[in-house]
């Protein structure tokens, strides 16, 4: 197995979520919420994080991923995901614990709708961004946007879009998963 690979997709996608930080970042600002703080440093823990992964992968020449690397690539895109995604809930204190943040998260990444918060509008309008977010994120599939920005990492993604999608046979839109992918996320965002 080449961790390599495996490690540069996880760095991918853990800068890819808080990036989207951003988002809520800018909404609580603009509100004077006090949860302006908690997502902002989430955000720096996230990017940071994402830096080291893949600067541990280093750079890789084109190739393809193995079905194996695949699988535990996308195991560990979304626990990664669930746990840079927690740290706005649990730092703004929305929820008490690290392990109902984390569950939250994983909730929204997922998109089961299910929660730990009692009144979910109680809750400051940045946090209640970034929990719609992971929700729209969770829609389209973590991974289906890491195979929008695969190319750039010089990996091929049909491993990866194997392993996510579901079902027998997955489909492909147009003859590049890149161009598949950013066609997905095109209408998913209009």
């Amino acid at each position: 197995m080449r961790f390599k690979i495996i490690t540069n997709i996880l760095g991918l996608i853990v800068e890819v979520v808080s990036l989207f930080m951003l988002l809520p970042l800018g909404w609580a600002v603009l509100d004077k919420s006090p949860d302006a703080r908690p997502i902002f440093v989430s955000m720096i823990i996230g990017m940071a994080l994402g830096a080291i992964l893949l600067l541990i992968g280093g750079r890789l020449s084109r190739e393809e991923m193995r079905p194996k690397e695949a699988l535990v690539a996308v195991g560990l895109s979304w626990i990664l995901a669930s746990a840079i995604g927690s740290l706005p809930f649990w730092l703004s204190g929305a929820v008490p614990t690290f392990a109902d943040a984390f569950f939250e998260s994983v909730s929204g990444f997922t998109t089961t709708g299910a929660t730990v918060l009692a009144n979910i509008e109680a809750n400051s309008r940045g946090i209640l961004f970034w929990r719609s977010l992971t929700h729209w994120l969770g829609g389209m599939g973590i991974i289906v946007l890491g195979l929008a920005i695969l190319p750039f990492l010089g990996v091929g993604g049909r491993q990866l879009f194997r392993a996510e999608v579901p079902g027998p046979v997955p489909e492909k839109l147009t003859p590049r998963i890149h161009q598949t992918a950013l066609l997905l996320w095109g209408v998913y965002v209009f």
